[in-house]
């Protein structure tokens, strides 16, 4: 039996750990709703973007 490469944590308080069965779940769970609804998350991009402040200083 061969084991495929380990899922590391590349960012956050967890960094360079293996995530938990949790964060496994969230993660894949997150994706299926993505993949299920396109147009929600394009809208929610959409929304974020006018809601947040500017930070260039031009």
């Amino acid at each position: 039996m061969t084991s495929g490469p380990d899922l590391i944590i590349p960012t956050g308080k967890r960094k360079g750990r293996n995530p938990s069965l949790a964060s496994l779940h969230r993660a894949l769970s997150e994706h299926e709703k993505r993949q299920a609804h396109p147009e929600a998350v394009d809208q929610t991009h959409a929304d974020f973007a006018t809601l947040r402040p500017s930070t260039r200083h031009d």
